[in-house]
């Protein structure tokens, strides 16, 4: 695919939830301050790449960062598509980067309770910090949610559990964020039998691309 045939843009609030209740797993767009970049393939609207504040607000200070330095990736949501994710992750790290002056890393996470093991982020070379740590959630609305999110809805028959601790991986966007963030490394977890990821697709890429090198 040439080049001229992807573009990268900003995308309306109804795109962004559009892709995200038809084309991602969680069939929901967070909530929260959000950066919301779209799709196009030939012309054509294939999904977008959502960043936010994440859910805590403590997200940057293990790493030295304030807020308006670090974000989080909470969604990738594509419908079929051509251009390998890889390549969509990277423009639109780039298309972040260049709008957003001061953002130093990039934060995202799989969700152990969902099966993923971040299959996406290790064939782009992120970095793996380890896991986040153990968390409540109740069966909300035919879904399981963190607690503090739904807590207004619970009552005395409302199904809790405790999820385990969601695996963190790091892009940082510079050079002096790399070299900080690349003491924290682990080695990557290794993928369930059941696994069932939204992106998918980025397994059946041949050999890894890598993010890092390609930001800096």
């Amino acid at each position: 695919m040439k080049k001229s045939d992807l573009k990268i843009d900003w995308a309306t609030h109804e795109a962004a939830k559009h892709a995200c209740v038809n084309w991602h797993y969680s069939k929901c767009l967070p909530v929260g301050k959000l950066v919301k970049v779209g799709v196009w393939e030939h012309g054509q609207y294939i999904g977008a790449v959502i960043f936010g504040r994440g859910a805590s607000p403590f997200l940057g200070n293990k790493f030295g960062l304030n807020q308006s330095e670090v974000c989080e990736l909470v969604r990738i949501a594509l419908t079929k598509h051509q251009t390998p994710v890889s390549r969509i992750m990277a423009i639109a790290f780039k298309f972040l980067k260049r709008n957003c002056k001061g953002l130093k890393l990039i934060v995202s996470f799989a969700d152990q309770n969902q099966g993923h093991h971040g299959g996406i982020y290790q064939a782009t070379n992120w970095i793996y910090s380890g896991t986040s740590t153990e968390t409540t959630e109740v069966f909300i609305d035919g879904r399981w949610v963190h607690m503090r999110g739904a807590f207004y809805k619970m009552n005395k028959n409302t199904k809790t559990r405790v999820a385990k601790g969601k695996h963190r991986y790091l892009m940082p966007l510079d050079n002096s964020m790399f070299n900080s963030v690349s003491k924290l490394s682990k080695p990557y977890p290794k993928r369930v039998l059941s696994e069932t990821s939204d992106t998918s697709d980025i397994q059946s890429e041949k050999g890894s691309a890598t993010l890092t090198n390609t930001l800096h």
